[in-house]
């Protein structure tokens, strides 16, 4: 008879836990194993993480440490499980999240089923309307500072399964490799790109923030996302009141707010009277500021709304010159620009478009210019002549609007006279 294991791990869990990682794909860990180089012997790597697993010898590898550079000329540390263990961390997810998902507070927003990004953003714009200031939390260092010994707590006082806590301990202390090949050790935090972290993280904060929120300050609203949270006060007086016990509530949880990137944000519009000095603020990839809006009869006036961020603004014009589309891609047709193209564009108009969705059309009649561009370069006629290349990009966008995501909402080229 084969011997027992201490852990009952049903393998059916490894394959769903398969299933989910090979739908999100992902980029290879420190053994440079791709998933499709995992899957020539998937059977035979597949059994030896529930192996591993049931047997408690599952010891995670090193992971992969990448610096994503960030807005402020900064880097964020990202650290990338191998495929192995990424489908071990799911394996885990898969038992956790159900039991946890349905203590987190309604306005947790963050890597949560059936959430987005979207919907805090517009929860904020509503409560933006009704209350007049805003704390803007920048927690410093969110997932490079979570103290383990919480985490671990907050876990045991969840989940009963020993192979569940035992492996949540081990991914907290995994070791990350940097892209010299050097091994450091670390003795907090858990790894941005984990797939059990954004899980972990949400626990934690669920405990140091939003229970807390609720308890303390009941009638005061917010909306989180992961470690980008806004507060919402009805005075100036109030918001810098909570913004302290706020500060003291993180600190006894060994979490410490940016110093400058937190502020009391006075959300101003025709009907708020007074002047302050900070009246916008950035919130999931939109700025939150006074606009030009317009009512049902017609008539203008200003309002606190959010539209594209400069960050994100900039982010896309980078990501369409770095198609290079009129150098590189002129031996192409159209077509294959828009099989290319049409993904990426579709979703910044789906998020950027969302709410004051004139600003996004603003940014993203880059890409036509970007296409007017290729024209000249692919055709001789038009190398000298740029109105000329634009109108005639124009009149292919009215005999085919459906060839690019772009123009299929509606963001033509001008054809000209």
């Amino acid at each position: 008879m084969p011997e027992a294991k201490p852990y009952n791990i049903p393998k059916q869990l490894v394959w769903e836990a398969y299933q989910r990682v090979k739908a999100n794909r992902g980029a290879a860990g420190v053994d440079g194993e791709s998933l499709t180089t995992f899957e020539r012997d998937l059977q035979d790597n597949l059994y030896k993480i529930w192996n591993r697993l049931s047997s408690g010898s599952y010891f995670p590898p090193p992971v992969r440490l990448v610096e994503i550079p960030k807005g402020d000329g900064g880097t964020r540390s990202l650290g990338i499980p191998t495929v192995a263990d990424r489908i071990a961390q799911t394996v885990v997810k898969i038992v956790m999240e159900p039991r946890l998902e349905p203590l987190f507070h309604p306005d947790s927003y963050g890597y949560r089923p059936g959430r987005g990004a979207l919907d805090a953003v517009g929860v904020a714009r509503q409560r933006c309307w009704k209350a007049n200031w805003v704390i803007d939390l920048d927690i410093k260092g969110f997932f490079d500072n979570l103290d383990w010994n919480l985490v671990e707590r907050a876990v045991a006082h969840h989940i009963d399964e020993p192979w569940v806590r035992l492996y949540v301990a081990r991914w907290l202390r995994a070791p990350m490799q940097r892209p010299d090949g050097t091994t450091e050790q670390r003795t907090k935090g858990t790894p941005q790109g984990g797939v059990i972290s954004p899980l972990l993280a949400n626990l934690f904060l669920h405990y140091a923030f939003d229970e807390w929120m609720r308890r303390t300050y009941p009638s005061v609203r917010f909306e989180r996302y992961a470690d980008d949270a806004l507060v919402h006060c009805s005075s100036e007086k109030q918001a810098r009141s909570v913004l302290e016990a706020i500060r003291d509530r993180l600190a006894q949880c060994h979490l410490e707010l940016h110093p400058t990137k937190t502020r009391i944000v006075y959300c101003k519009d025709d009907d708020r009277r007074g002047e302050y000095e900070q009246i916008k603020f950035d919130f999931l990839g939109y700025t939150f500021q006074p606009r030009r809006a317009k009512n049902h009869r017609g008539k203008f006036f200003v309002s606190f709304l959010p539209a594209i961020s400069s960050k994100a603004t900039k982010k896309i014009r980078e990501t369409i010159r770095e198609w290079r589309m009129a150098s590189t891609r002129n031996n192409q047709r159209l077509e294959d620009l828009a099989r290319f193209s049409n993904p990426t564009v579709r979703g910044w108009m789906n998020y950027y478009g969302r709410f004051y969705r004139s600003k996004c059309v603003q940014v993203l009649r880059h890409f036509n210019e970007a296409l007017a561009a290729w024209v000249r370069r692919k055709f001789t006629r038009f190398r000298r002549r740029e109105r000329a290349s634009t109108y005639w990009l124009g009149r292919v966008a009215r005999r085919e609007p459906n060839l690019f995501a772009l123009w299929q909402l509606g963001v033509l080229p001008e054809v000209g006279s």
